[in-house]
């Protein structure tokens, strides 16, 4: 097969229905066409490939050795093929909100709720990608949630509300034993972060008294860590409400600036229910506090 040569879907559907019915009569009915159709498409098929893909009988059509091998692709593009219409056609009534480690905390189950009430015309999925945009950049999703301000110009962003900055730590922790911690009681830590995604920097700690950092990319990971006692976390409110996690505590800091919760969108294609999100979830964080 030459650089020139293309492969067409139809070509591709006819193959997939003359070996699934069995026969070019058959294959012909499921597809709306003559059976004179059916092997001229095959035929150009055979051609564009350079190979022999089936092998006919008076009784039977059965697959060649590359007829198999050209069918489990084709299956594959087919079904690749539909979803993008799928999508393309559908997705105004699908929203997918991505988010990196939490959605919006203890807000999240509210916010479906209300969304069904309110948007039941537009069905709403929460994807978890742990990624600087939360899915956002990848196509995973319509809008995100992300914790900090996106460095990609390519994206919008508002405030939805605020939450407060809260350190995780393992329950026997002598620190444990406190309502609430300051900055400076962390200078002596080891602190573990998620530079790709999270809120936490060393540069919360004044350039003299910043405490140690090794890195995650997992919240599970995380909280793994921490329950160990080996080192503690610094994360926004909605980590504890959407991991409770034996063996770790959270306690606020109370010198620490809280941390902003953003709805990101792309901003040349914003999904139609972007002000609807916005409206929604800066009601829920004004009624319920950060």
């Amino acid at each position: 097969m030459d650089g020139g040569t293309s492969v067409e879907l139809r070509q591709l559907r006819c193959l997939v229905a003359i070996v699934d019915e069995g026969t070019f009569t058959d294959a012909a009915v499921v597809l709306g066409v003559s059976q004179a159709a059916v092997s001229r498409t095959l035929a150009s098929l055979e051609s564009a490939l350079g190979v022999r893909l089936l092998r006919r009988t008076s009784r039977e059509v059965t697959p060649t050795g590359s007829g198999l091998r050209v069918v489990a692709h084709a299956r594959r593009v087919l079904a690749e093929a539909d979803a993008l219409v799928r999508e393309a056609t559908s997705g105004h009534t699908r929203l997918r909100v991505g988010y990196a480690w939490s959605a919006v905390g203890r807000h999240t189950v509210a916010f479906q709720r209300r969304w069904a009430e309110r948007q039941p015309e537009t069905e709403l999925h929460l994807v978890r990608v742990n990624s600087p945009s939360a899915g956002l950049s990848e196509g995973a999703c319509d809008l995100s949630v992300v914790r900090r301000e996106p460095d990609d110009r390519r994206f919008d962003s508002a405030i939805v509300g605020l939450e407060r900055r809260l350190c995780a730590m393992a329950a026997d922790d002598p620190l444990a034993r406190r309502r609430s911690v300051r900055l400076a009681d962390l200078a002596g830590r080891t602190v573990l972060i998620d530079r790709r995604t999270g809120t936490t920097t060393a540069e919360l700690w004044p350039p003299d008294a910043r405490p140690r950092t090794e890195e995650t990319h997992d919240v599970d990971d995380w909280l793994t860590v921490i329950g160990s006692g080996r080192c503690v976390g610094m994360t926004a409110e909605s980590t504890a409400h959407q991991y409770p996690r034996p063996g770790v505590v959270y306690r606020q800091v109370r010198d620490a600036e809280p941390v902003a919760v953003r709805l990101a969108w792309w901003r040349d294609d914003p999904h139609p229910a972007t002000t609807a999100v916005i409206e929604l979830l800066g009601g829920l964080y004004d009624v319920g506090g950060a």
